[in-house]
């Protein structure tokens, strides 16, 4: 083992050994003064400075800005040509007039009440009821989405159903009436069903020339057509004659024409179509492609889910489907619309 040497520092450096630092008195004893850094010059110079200079980045090249396309103004007569900016076109979205194209301006007809109480329908003059409350959700579905939208067309709704006898032309009935006693409000309701018309007898009402009349002539005017009622808001519109050649007409420019007349300008008013079954006819689909909403009503334990997949791809041209349970007598939330106000209970 080896054993530890007390180091005496020189004799010139004794009076300094208590003030030195640790590594002075190391130095002062091996002698390591010697192992400096060597110099390092500020600045090199010749091939050495090239060598070792820091590379440059490059600035990315700026595009050439395009400059505004410039017209020469030499049509003027004795005036020299001169340069003339031309900015770019602003497009403007089409704005509705603000008054409707068409308005209705027909006599009023009475609606027989008792028809409407015999049909189950909505009594205008009967107060609040169950079925008044129940399409009160439905109309508020559909004026919410035309309200969202916007468009003339979200403002044309589709009644139909997959096949007949499951309360497509109640549920639209219905629906009329009760958009018909919203405020400020105008409903026109269209009988689609050109096969079986029945909107005109439910109402007690006589049926004339109406829908497919319009279309089968181009120079009728839809407005002549339409009927009032004593029923505040609503109008109706009959079926007209048959002719056997309903999806053809359907599917024509005349009734984008005539449809659009009616929405145009007319922010206020609401148009319902009673259509064929989906199933059975096609005119349902024809008229999907010109409503901006569709009401799909399936009947309790009556129509089945295949049917209601088939109709709803037949309805595809339409953005919006909703669906519509009727005749339904039991509800899972135990709801019971109307026996606030003594009804239903």
């Amino acid at each position: 083992m080896n054993k530890p040497t007390n180091i005496v520092p020189p004799k010139e450096d004794a009076g300094k050994e208590k003030s030195a630092s640790l590594f002075e008195r190391a130095s002062g004893a091996f002698g390591l003064d010697a192992l400096v850094p060597a110099a390092v010059p500020s600045e090199l110079e010749g091939e050495q400075a090239k060598k070792f200079a820091p590379k440059r980045k490059s600035k990315p090249a700026s595009k050439p800005v395009a400059e505004t396309p410039k017209r020469r103004a030499s049509d003027w007569i004795g005036e020299p040509a001169q340069s003339v900016d031309v900015a770019a076109p602003t497009v403007i979205a089409p704005v509705e007039p603000e008054t409707p194209a068409v308005t209705f301006t027909g006599r009023k007809h009475e609606v027989v009440r008792s028809l409407l109480r015999e049909n189950g329908l909505i009594d205008p003059d009967g107060g609040a009821s169950t079925l008044l409350e129940e399409f009160r959700i439905v109309k508020r579905q559909v004026l919410s989405a035309a309200k969202a939208e916007g468009s003339p067309q979200a403002r044309r709704v589709l009644v139909c159903s997959p096949h007949p006898n499951e309360g497509k032309t109640f549920c639209a009935l219905n629906l009329a009436i009760a958009l018909a006693g919203e405020r400020d409000l105008e409903v026109l309701l269209v009988d689609a069903d050109f096969g079986k018309p029945s909107i005109m007898g439910k109402l007690g009402l006589d049926a004339g020339k109406g829908f497919m009349d319009v279309l089968a002539n181009p120079a009728a005017h839809i407005e002549d057509f339409v009927v009032g009622t004593d029923i505040p808001g609503l109008w109706v519109l009959p079926a007209g004659q048959r002719t056997g050649r309903d999806s053809e007409y359907l599917a024509s420019e005349r009734t984008w024409s005539v449809l659009n007349r009616l929405t145009r300008g007319a922010p206020n008013r609401i148009i319902v179509f009673d259509s064929p079954p989906t199933l059975a006819a096609t005119p349902a689909a024809e008229l999907a492609k010109h409503v901006g909403q569709a009401l799909l009503v399936a009947r309790a334990d009556m129509s089945s889910r295949a049917a209601l997949e088939d109709a709803i791809d037949l309805l595809s041209a339409c953005p919006d489907i909703k669906l519509v349970l009727n005749d339904a007598t039991f509800s899972p939330s135990g709801r019971k619309f109307g026996s606030y106000y003594g009804y239903g209970e």
